[in-house]
């Protein structure tokens, strides 16, 4: 295609995962809006997300080989744009019933992007001879954080949710030629040891002792996510403007730390690093418990994304380590396990803010979060190489 910005091939990568996290990301700052014009309470609106959880895993294991036969290009110049295209669709729905099944194509384009760009950030890695994953994800983070922002600033001038995802359409749709039009695949690995194979592979002791690591980061990040702009609507009835801020400001502390991670972990040690940032998201959950002010909310939401920022990578690289068996095993074993737990657990949290009000969705995380903490030992005490696999909440 000979339109398109001249970009180096890696930034072109960090450019896809930054319009795929705003396409996927465009609907979570206007979940309030989307809640009241249904006239749902959180557990119902929770069992509707639950569509794009189960999409996504669909794809995931089923979707690698019509990828391969498509082309990872044409696939990729299709999979964002539909996604804010079923986003679109999705919010005119006229009941919970029919939001969850318009939400599970929205889950079946998220996978399909989520494949393409961690696959082409990990040839790309080979193509440079140096790791590029980490800050891929860091731009995941923070086009995270710039739908956030402009969610927010469409919720705070009025205009609806129906109107705000249509034109995000074309917006994705204009990105992805000005930053994307002349992407060309990088050439495949010859071996590529660390690629699961799609099917379910049985966790060890150790793997299980892992996953447990990683459940409040993977719990929480979802439900900072999903849930933010409407706790802070109910606790504070805060402005939709600073409801849909809450939703950035879990990405952007996310985008730092995992800019950043790398130095530290080298520094220090795996363990020491997931430690400290295990307990500055036990401390965001206790603010968020308690709810003491608008401004400690949002101090709490940003702790909670740095908190869980690169506590996956971690673990998959501790995964990838391990002599027991085969990497290529222990990592698939970790990733299955967790990011089911990431799409299919925040959701669910829905039942609880029902039930018990939604501070206790963020309450509910700090005995997790304390878990993970004793058990981070098991990351490693000395730095390792890195499995270059993707982290799955980008």
């Amino acid at each position: 295609m000979a339109i398109g910005l001249h970009i180096p091939a890696h930034h072109r990568v960090f450019a896809g995962f930054a319009l795929h996290a705003m396409a996927m990301g465009s609907i979570f700052p206007r979940l309030p809006d989307l809640k009241h014009d249904l006239g749902i309470g959180d557990g119902v609106l929770g069992l509707s997300l639950i569509g794009t959880a189960l999409g996504t895993l669909t794809s995931l294991t089923l979707a690698s080989p019509l990828l391969e036969r498509i082309g990872y290009r044409a696939a990729l110049f299709a999979t964002i744009p539909l996604t804010t295209l079923a986003y679109a669709i999705a919010v005119h729905a006229p009941s919970p019933l029919f939001l969850f099944l318009l939400f599970y194509p929205v889950g079946l384009a998220i996978g399909c992007s989520e494949i393409l760009l961690n696959v082409e950030a990990d040839r790309t890695e080979a193509l440079l001879g140096r790791r590029i994953m980490n800050r891929a994800h860091s731009f995941w983070s923070i086009g995270f954080f710039v739908t956030g922002i402009i969610g927010s600033t469409f919720a705070y001038l009025g205009i609806s949710t129906q109107v705000h995802l249509a034109l995000m359409v074309p917006i994705i749709g204009l990105s992805i030629i000005l930053l994307l039009g002349r992407f060309t695949p990088a050439p495949a690995r010859e071996t590529n040891s660390a690629a699961p194979d799609g099917k379910f592979t049985r966790p060890t002791g150790a793997i299980l002792v892992l996953v447990a690591i990683t459940l409040s980061a993977m719990l929480m990040e979802g439900a900072g996510q999903d849930w933010s702009a409407i706790y802070m609507r109910q606790i504070f009835h805060s402005n939709p403007f600073v409801a849909g801020v809450a939703v950035a400001v879990v990405m952007l502390a996310q985008a730092v730390a995992r800019f950043f991670a790398d130095s530290f972990v080298e520094r220090y040690s795996p363990s020491a690093v997931a430690r400290f940032l295990l307990a500055c998201m036990a401390a965001g959950l206790v603010i968020l418990l308690f709810h003491p002010s608008p401004v400690a909310a949002l101090i709490g939401f940003g702790l909670v994304g740095l908190g869980g920022s690169v506590i996956f990578p971690l673990a998959m690289s501790a995964a990838a380590q391990r002599t027991d068996r085969s990497a290529a095993a222990n990592v698939a074993s970790l990733a299955q396990i967790s990011f089911s737990i990431f799409l299919i657990g925040p959701p669910l949290l829905g039942l609880v803010s029902e039930r018990w009000g939604i501070q206790w969705v963020f309450g509910l995380g700090i005995p997790f979060t304390l878990l993970s903490i004793v058990l981070a030992g098991k990351l490693g005490r000395k730095s390792g190489e890195r499995a270059a696999l993707a982290d799955p909440t980008y």
